[in-house]
């Protein structure tokens, strides 16, 4: 019963001064390709220092803020990227010998130049930099370039040139100055870096052993435990060593293939991205196969598995990556002594635009908030109070922060169970909100995981759910257990098995209908039989097979990234957004659906309906006439105030939200947002 829903968002952002388009990050509207997880990025603020007069700070007493729901608190939950098992370290190894240059594939048309596949490589790494900004902006990157005439490496070893930009390591995040100078790399590649056959007869240089060499050393920060460590190998030839004849050989085959085992028991995975030519496919059981350990069925599979890896990277969506990833550890009391240790997921959730990271004018990094507390009598730094006061009938009734997270504190945070109902109590409304995945924890007991299996069998045989109490410290809340069995088709698992905790709204957020639609006589419309049959006709026609939300990109979010991608990177057009949430119009048009479609209108309207004159000179609506009678009000109200002046004096922060709302309905504007957005909107409007 877990849920998704669409996101809403402007195009809002800040871009670095040339360096770092990344600043305005995480979670892609990713729908399309969205894992087990979720996914928090850390926010920084512009550096600033508060200067109090007292000692003791006035406590703001704020109910909404005391009861306050901690899974939702953003700035908690922002600060455990960083140092999260979520990063990923990719080092992209091209080969760059003289076959790289060869055609791929002729050109489409005259005007085209044919591609090489040197230029596939450098143009899927390329997107791939681009797509990693805005998905993955924590993850850390190197180009490596192999059978080189250039060298240059850490290692100073021959035939391989590791691409950077100045002042930058060779393992670092990608920024929008590398993509800029790696776009550009490709004119100049034979100028500057050069190529060359690097492993020939007669000599015992062999590139692929030192590339791979290098690699794992450009690999070597960060713990194997923390971080996914990966080498991607762009090559064409099947065979690097068909030049060498006899022992010499099989002597650089066995020392290469040693080489790329001693790089895997460290923790680090090489995948091949081969790249066949026009008339022969790459047979990757020449060579690569025991490189990169293929074997059985794996080998069989792998020429077409990576083909399709090959056009994701040329074509890749703006998304972020939720990597699998604990939301939060709980503790389940079944009963006195008796607990689960679960872990919950989180399986869909909705993505926005980053938070807004400030950077320092000069050197473009992000910077660190600071606060300090002066003395109002001395003008010392003093330590932040440990005090809080609020003003109680002319006194300030004083709190310790103790004494204040006490008052906060209304439950342990732990998941205790009250009962079980039976499943068809659970009504759908109830899932309002987005719900979470619980799965037992591999830190618990075995007679943990027994228990576990032997609760979710029994709910499931009896078709009941649980009821519990949940909910952190300053939110208690009830919810339901449902547990969900284990689906595997074709030998693999569509659904894994544990429960999924619907968050049960309390009564105020239920709503009962209050308005009946009714014609003149007030006796409600009721649907003939014949209009639900030609309606769930309609239906059948236009449904989505095997639909869900992640099959659909925000159209909002695509083009927000695609112009951050087009300011920092300095291009002069942004790219065309697709906007896939349209009505298809081609598949509307199918004879079936307009027969429907028609035979859905007769039912409702008769064969008479004519509907131009129905919207020419039809009646108005009570909705409109509400509509119409607010804009007379507000436009009325609306001149009873000097916008310009407040403006200039900055006063218009001293109105209500519903006066500020009366400029904004007499002027035809819209009126959603804080009153912040709205006083914005209002100065927008007016020029100033």
């Amino acid at each position: 019963m877990a849920s998704g829903g669409s996101d809403e968002s402007d195009d809002t952002g800040t871009t670095a001064n040339g360096d770092r388009f990344a600043v305005n990050h995480d979670p892609s509207w990713n729908t399309k390709g969205v894992r087990l997880g979720a996914h928090w990025h850390i926010r920084k603020r512009r550096e600033k220092k508060d200067l109090y007069l007292k000692r003791e700070e006035k406590m703001d007493v704020d109910v909404d803020d005391i009861f306050k729901d901690e899974e939702d608190d953003a700035e908690a939950q922002l600060s455990l990227l960083e140092n999260d098992s979520t990063k990923e370290y990719v080092v992209y190894l091209v080969d760059a010998s003289p076959k790289m240059f060869n055609t791929a594939c002729p050109a489409e048309e005259e005007h085209q130049k044919a591609e090489t596949h040197f230029h596939i490589a450098i143009s899927c790494i390329s997107e791939t930099l681009k797509t990693q900004i805005i998905n993955r902006s924590y993850d850390q990157v190197a180009i490596c370039f192999f059978n080189t005439r250039e060298k240059k490496n850490l290692q100073d070893l021959n035939s391989v040139f590791v691409f950077n930009v100045p002042e930058r390591e060779f393992l670092d995040r990608s920024t929008a100055r590398l993509i800029k100078e790696f776009d550009q790399l490709e004119e100049s590649f034979s100028k500057i870096i050069g190529s060359q056959h690097g492993i020939v007869s007669g000599t015992r240089e062999n590139s692929l052993y030192n590339a791979i060499w290098v690699a794992q050393a450009l690999l070597r920060k960060g713990s194997a435990k923390t971080v996914d460590k990966r080498i991607l190998l762009f090559t064409n030839d099947d065979d690097p060593f068909r030049s060498i004849k006899g022992a010499v050989k099989s002597d650089m085959t066995r020392m290469t293939l040693q080489r790329a085992k001693d790089t895997q028991d460290l923790g680090i995975s090489i995948e091949l991205l081969p790249l066949s030519h026009l008339n022969e496919v790459f047979n990757v059981s020449q060579f690569y196969a025991d490189l990169i350990g293929l074997e059985g069925d794996d080998l069989v599979d792998f020429m077409p598995s990576a083909g399709n890896k090959l056009e994701d990277m040329k074509d890749q969506l703006r998304k972020r990556m939720f990597t699998k990833r604990i939301v939060k550890k709980l503790k389940f009391m079944i009963v006195n002594g008796i607990s689960i240790e679960l872990n919950s997921y989180a399986l869909i959730r909705p993505t926005v635009p980053g938070a807004i990271t400030w950077l320092d004018s000069v050197t473009n990094r992000p910077l660190k908030s600071e606060r300090t507390f002066i003395c109002a009598d001395t003008g010392a730094l003093v330590e932040e109070s440990t005090r809080r006061f609020h003003p109680y009938k002319n006194q300030n009734i004083t709190f310790s922060m103790k004494q204040l997270s006490e008052i906060k504190r209304v439950s342990t945070g732990h998941l205790h169970l009250l009962g079980f109902k039976p499943l068809s109590c659970l009504r759908d409304y109830y899932n309002f909100k987005t719900s979470t995945f619980l799965y037992p924890s591999d830190e618990g007991t075995d007679s943990s995981m027994c228990i576990f299996i032997a609760l979710h069998r029994s709910m499931i045989q009896l078709n009941r759910f649980a009821v519990a109490f949940s909910g952190s410290s300053s939110r208690p809340q009830l919810v339901a257990l449902i547990a969900q069995e284990e689906i595997i088709q074709s030998g693999c698992q569509i659904e894994p098995p544990g429960m999924h905790m619907i968050y049960l709204p309390y009564s105020d957020d239920i709503r009962l209908v209050e308005e009946r639609y009714s014609d003149t006589s007030g006796m409600v419309i009721k649907a003939s039989d014949d209009q639900i049959k030609k309606a769930a006709d309609l239906i059948k026609r236009v449904d989505l097979k095997d639909f869900s939300v992640c099959q659909f990109t925000n159209p909002a979010l695509q083009r927000h990234y695609a112009v951050l991608q087009a300011l920092a990177l300095e291009e002069d057009d942004i790219p065309e957004i697709k906007d896939e949430t349209l009505p298809d119009e081609e598949g509307l048009a199918r004879p079936g659906v307009v027969r429907a479609l028609e035979e859905f209108k007769t039912s409702v309207y008769g064969d008479n309906y004519d509907e131009e004159n129905e919207h020419g000179i039809g009646k108005s609506t009570e909705a409109s006439k509400k509509r119409k009678a607010n804009a007379e009000f507000a436009s009325k109200e609306c001149e009873n105030y000097d916008w310009g002046e407040l403006a200039d004096t900055g006063k218009l922060k001293d109105l209500t939200v519903v006066e500020l709302k009366y400029y904004l309905t007499a002027h035809n504007l819209p009126v959603s947002g804080k009153k912040e957005a709205i006083i914005s909107r209002i100065l927008t409007h007016m020029g100033k």
